[in-house]
């Protein structure tokens, strides 16, 4: 038990002189006026206020190019897939695999023996009724039978004419011909095949120039104008390419809020192939009295976005408003002017007027 009370008598004489020596301390501080009872707490000699260290820089007018980074999608000038318009078998394929085509080339037949002879059955019919409306007008002049006889007879000439029109245009069918010149991809079908109009023969892409299609959002549109250049690169290549806008959709998507776009880039080496991801940038105005600021320098809050600059020694908080950011720097379109010195570090412990010294970073 007794040692039980000395272990007890110790601890509480720890307490005690730790309150002493507290008290000690903060006498001392008081004292040497840095304590926290100290008038001018945290001030330097003659109670003035201690600058805080920051960094600066100083606005200057500099010319911005307002540009707008989005995705897109390449795609040919023109594409088709080729279909056969009647059912048969293939007598011919004449193109290559992979090659490029002239429009109105021939590329593949399909067998049409039987039109040939429904077209000759035609015209043989065409010939007959033709002499009958010959024979039959000069009757009519010389009165030997009547006008309705003769336009019976002309009544028949122009049912077989179109008739034969009719098995003429059944008999083009049966040739497939290249409806623009480009590059034919690979073919599903093979000479003696029995093809119907289902059937998918080959790809048939023209990509020169190529179209670059992309969406912007819907605040951009007034921006977006028709020959408006464009830059952009492919994960394939480094390359970087350009086009211009030649197309706009008229209406906004309503469920995306975007504005569809279309640019055509030449492609002489066909270096860009349809269906490639492509990184577009788009220059939207160029400013040439633009006011720039670091990205470190805007504070988000809630009503927006505000910044410090120094006013006569002293921080001062000013709202500001913000467009295009880039890595490094940032658009302000309203609330600071050409000459502000805006304070790029230090911003979270900054308040309205307190006394700043400022290092201008250039």
């Amino acid at each position: 038990m007794k040692l039980k009370y000395v272990i007890y008598s110790l601890i509480f004489a720890g307490i005690v002189y730790l309150i002493y020596h507290r008290i000690s301390v903060n006498k001392k501080l008081e004292n040497s006026g840095m304590g926290p009872g100290a008038k001018g707490s945290g001030s330097a000699k003659g109670g003035k206020s201690q600058n805080m260290l920051v960094n600066g820089v100083v606005i200057q007018a500099t010319s911005f190019a307002n540009k707008l980074d989005i995705t897109g999608t390449i795609e040919a000038n023109e594409s088709v897939a080729l279909q056969s318009e009647v059912s048969g078998l293939i007598t011919g394929i004449y193109f290559k695999e992979g090659s490029n085509v002239t429009k109105g080339s021939l590329l593949v037949k399909i067998n049409d023996r039987d039109i040939q002879a429904q077209l000759q059955e035609a015209l043989t019919k065409q010939n007959l009724s033709a002499t009958n409306e010959n024979r039959a007008k000069q009757l009519l002049q010389k009165g030997a039978i009547s006008q309705e006889e003769y336009d019976t007879a002309l009544a028949d000439l122009k049912s077989l004419k179109a008739q034969a029109q009719l098995i003429r245009a059944q008999l083009a069918k049966t040739s497939i011909i290249a409806p623009f010149s480009g590059k034919i991809g690979l073919r599903s079908i093979s000479a003696g095949e029995y093809i119907t109009p289902t059937k998918i023969i080959a790809n048939l892409l023209s990509t020169d120039p190529v179209k670059v299609s992309f969406s912007v959002p819907e605040k951009y549109m007034s921006q977006i104008k028709v020959n408006s250049t464009i830059t952009f690169r492919t994960d394939g290549s480094a390359q970087i390419y350009t086009g211009k806008v030649f197309a706009l959709e008229p209406g906004i998507n309503s469920q995306t809020r975007t504005l569809q776009v279309k640019a055509l880039a030449p492609n002489k080496n066909n270096e860009l192939r349809p269906g490639s991801f492509a990184k577009v940038s788009l220059t939207l105005d160029k400013i040439d009295n633009a006011i720039l600021i670091p990205n470190q320098a805007i504070i988000p809050v809630l009503r927006g976005k505000t910044v410090f600059i120094s006013q006569n020694g002293k921080a001062k908080q000013v709202d500001v408003q913000s467009g295009t950011r880039t890595d490094e720097n940032i658009l302000i379109t309203s609330g600071l002017k050409i000459g502000d010195t805006v304070l790029t570090t230090g911003a979270l412990s900054l308040k309205d007027d307190a006394p700043v010294k400022v290092t201008v970073v250039k």
